[in-house]
């Protein structure tokens, strides 16, 4: 099984934290672009952080110095550590795995090759 798996997601009030993990098989991990995407409520699916095959990480300036991506690629899995959480941050958010290509800023939905299912966050007020 390819797709990656997210876990992690809940309900949580402002201010609080979050961290969403996503596992995903294969014994190439090491080698792809990872990224986490986000879609709320009628609004487009878009691109909050990504980490490509040598630990470089992009952010959206929406959750820049809030988000955290990182991996671990001895378990096969990514990482998205979500402070200072704000009640626009809630949406479903959906783990990526990109292609070998070494990536330059965020990925984007054409890029991406294996969805998650998608976990959901909420941020009350």
């Amino acid at each position: 099984q390819v797709q990656p798996v997210e876990s992690g997601g809940g309900l949580v009030q402002a201010g609080g934290s979050l961290r969403l993990s996503c596992a995903a098989s294969g014994r190439t991990f090491s080698s792809y672009a990872m990224g986490w995407f986000r879609q709320a409520p009628g609004k487009e699916r878009e691109s909050v952080a990504a980490i490509n095959w040598s630990g470089t990480t992009y952010y959206a300036d929406s959750v820049k110095g809030r988000f955290t991506i990182s991996r671990d690629n001895a378990k096969n899995t990514v990482y998205l550590q979500m402070n200072s959480l704000k009640p626009e941050d809630t949406a479903v958010y959906y783990c990526a795995r990109g292609g070998t290509v070494y990536i330059m800023g965020l990925m984007t939905s054409g890029s991406v090759t294996y969805w998650g299912q998608g976990t959901q966050v909420t941020v009350s007020s």
